[in-house]
């Protein structure tokens, strides 16, 4: 693994590197706890902790009691008011990977059977929130006071910003008789879910537009959900912090008095659950240290199935009177750790940024970057979107910048690390002209965009019949970019429709292509002939038809000779079509152009006949089913199918319009966690065949 910058410019000399990396940790620490503004992803941050760690351990003369490897966090911000914690909130200590996991499990095993108490432990598993750790105090079962960790001994009162979350009740409302203590302080973890980071995003992107319209200053875009969620925390304004859509899950109980005091910290979760508090519901309890490691690798994989990020798993002693036993270090428990998922924020060289050129004429510019491992996968390019964001980001070629990649999601560069900056570095300007055809680059008022106005573009060129090629459309095996860039070189293509009279022969005699792959291509572009009208619509590149307005029109109108006929208004009144869709096919089909395209696609023999109307009783009629795992009876096209076929929808996630969840083998996490939330009814297999057969649901 390539060593990280910021180490690699370290000096030699272990005194002299262990003064610059306390330094450098300090402010780091001042970065993110106090301004909510990190200038290096936390692989960095975690990279120095452990180096300074390992130059201590290696030369105990220079141990420092003030050292960042002895304090927790960061010092509070001085814009709230400073609270106490009645109880320390300390840190845990990390476990990078699996081997230091296993090591932390030896070391405990090893300190418990010293006890002879290694026959009867049990071991506690919880998800790693990425978020902002508070203690919420209620007094007589009434919220009272809430404050961040802070250093871990004094914090900052956010009590007013806390009570506007949702998740966290005004009065402990307790199940089954049980008494209400007189104070409860529960620890967890304030975090801002994927939907609502997406929704500030999004909201801000937009004001960001018109900002820019009028000639006046952009906001600054929100970058990960961890900060965005810190920072909505800390707004004076404690009606934008409700604004923000913040939730909160308790992972630990820090006070109690006036009732019993549970024994274990599993209990411990229990009764907060039983008083109304949130626990996350994929908290487990485990016998075996192998049952641990198992649950950290199931997370490791399904990590993006939940709608909220987390960056570990947290592992923790159950028995609190082991934990006693166990004890502590001066800043972390020894009785837990975080294991740290890898990393979705890497730092690495920023070489250059170009633009690309897509089917519409969009102009992107992207990140080249030094190939870095991030997220799961090696990233060498990352989008930058458009030049209002290069430059509210001021990242530059030559730059030491900060990628981040979480699961599928495309790579994007976050910001660069200002430090690392040549002094010789000038901003980056966008090009005046196309990098494909040398025409002009335009961008037209109130847009955030640039476009190349040239439609016989080649990048153009290649993106539509890149697109028209896609799982999306057509579905053709073997008819990628670099495939359609040569032969467009070759004089064989120029547009969609000429993907139908390609010449084999002439195919056959290109570097790399054998009988047996160009026979691949033949049938696998013979077998796109069949594929539903739906799929041709998207595939025409038709502006605003998106999968689901081209099955509505597909169904609604029949054909491909009646959709190209039909007026504008009789396009719109098509159900799950509306006015700018319907304006804009039927801007598509006026065009001459495209309609000779459209016209030699039918001669070739392409299918135009929408779905067969349905003679299946419409019990669906009105009804929103979503389908999660694996059914036995089906697959999930087929339950999709019929669903549709029965007058429903069946949409791709869960909203509440929902009328319920079918769940299969293996469902997804995050589509369950959100019917639990919003009260959809979730059903299993046997139940949806009633559904479908009555409509009703049990």
């Amino acid at each position: 693994m390539p060593v990280d910058p910021l180490i690699a410019s370290l000096p030699d000399d272990p005194a002299e590197r262990v003064e610059s990396l306390r330094s450098t940790i300090r402010e780091l620490n001042r970065q993110y706890y106090e301004l909510d503004a990190p200038t290096v992803p936390d692989s960095t941050w975690d990279a120095l902790m452990a180096e300074l760690r390992r130059i201590e351990g290696d030369h105990p003369h220079l141990q420092a009691p003030d050292s960042p490897t002895q304090l927790v966090g960061g010092a509070p911000s001085t814009a709230f008011a400073e609270v106490e914690h009645a109880v320390p909130m300390m840190s845990l200590d990390n476990a990078m990977d699996f081997v230091e996991l296993k090591e932390w499990g030896s070391r405990t095993a090893r300190r418990l059977a010293d006890l002879g108490r290694d026959d009867d432990v049990r071991y506690v598993c919880e998800l790693k929130i990425d978020g902002l750790a508070v203690s919420i105090r209620y007094e007589g079962g009434r919220f009272v006071r809430a404050a961040t960790r802070g250093n871990g001994r004094v914090g900052e009162d956010v009590t007013a910003q806390v009570a506007t979350i949702a998740a966290v009740p005004d009065v402990l409302e307790p199940d089954g008789g049980l008494a209400v203590p007189d104070v409860l302080e529960a620890r967890g973890e304030i975090y801002l879910p994927l939907s609502a980071f997406e929704a500030l995003k999004a909201r801000t992107e937009s004001e960001n537009e018109a900002l820019s319209a009028a000639g006046r200053r952009t906001k600054p875009v929100p970058v990960n959900p961890r900060n965005a969620g810190a920072g909505s925390l800390r707004q004076k304004d404690p009606e934008v912090t409700r604004s923000r859509g913040l939730d909160w899950w308790c992972y630990q109980m820090g006070l109690i008095e006036g009732v019993d005091a549970p024994l274990s910290h599993s209990s411990a979760l229990g009764l907060m659950a039983s008083y109304g508090l949130p626990v996350n519901p994929e908290t487990r309890a485990f016998d075996t240290l192998d049952e641990v490691y198992e649950f950290c690798g199931h997370w490791l994989e399904h990590r993006h199935d939940l709608p909220y990020e987390i960056d570990g798993i947290v592992v923790k002693v159950d028995a609190l009177d082991l934990q006693l036993a166990l004890g502590t270090t001066s800043k972390a428990p020894r009785w837990a750790v975080a294991y740290k998922l890898p990393p979705e924020e890497r730092t690495t060289k920023l070489r250059d940024i170009q633009v690309s050129i897509g089917r519409t004429g969009k102009a992107t510019p992207f990140a080249v970057l030094e190939p870095v491992f991030v997220g799961g996968s090696t990233v060498g390019l990352a989008t930058l979107h458009n030049e209002d964001q290069v430059a509210a980001k001021d990242v530059r070629p030559g730059d030491t910048v900060i990628v981040r990649k979480a699961g599928d999601v495309i790579p994007e560069v976050v910001g660069p690390v200002l430090s690392e900056r040549p002094a010789d570095s000038q901003p980056w300007t966008f090009p005046t002209e196309c990098p494909s055809c040398g025409s002009p680059l335009v961008r037209l008022p109130g847009e955030a965009r640039h476009s190349c106005l040239n439609s016989r573009c080649p990048q153009q060129q290649v993106a539509r019949i890149e697109h028209f090629g896609s799982r999306g459309a057509m579905d053709i095996d073997g008819l990628g970019e670099q495939q359609i860039a040569a032969f467009i070189q070759l004089g064989l293509l120029s547009d969609v429709a000429d993907v139908y009279s390609l010449d084999y022969d002439r195919i056959l005699e290109l570097r790399g292509y054998q009988q047996t792959s160009v026979n691949n291509l033949r049938a696998a572009i013979e077998a796109s002939k069949e594929r539903p009208l739906s799929r041709l619509l998207v595939g025409l590149n038709i502006a605003h038809l998106g999968g689901a307005g081209a099955e509505a029109l597909a169904a609604g109108m029949g054909s491909l000779d009646a959709i190209m006929t039909a007026s504008e208004a009789d396009l719109a009144a098509v159900d799950g079509v509306g006015p700018v869709i319907a304006a804009s096919v039927r801007a598509f089909f006026d065009d001459p152009e495209n309609r000779k395209v459209v016209d030699r696609l039918v001669a070739a023999g392409v299918n135009t006949r929408g779905p067969e109307r349905s003679v299946l009783p419409q019990t669906l009629v009105g009804k929103s089913v979503v389908v999660t795992g694996t059914l036995s009876s089906m697959g999930r096209e087929e339950a999709e199918a019929a669903i549709k076929a029965r007058g429903g929808k069946s949409p791709g996630s869960v909203s509440k319009r929902t009328t319920a969840v079918v769940v299969g083998e293996d469902p997804g996490t995050s589509k369950l966690t959100k019917a639990n939330d919003l009260g959809i009814p979730v059903i299993d297999e046997a139940a949806f065949e009633r559904l479908l057969e009555t409509g009703e649901l049990p």
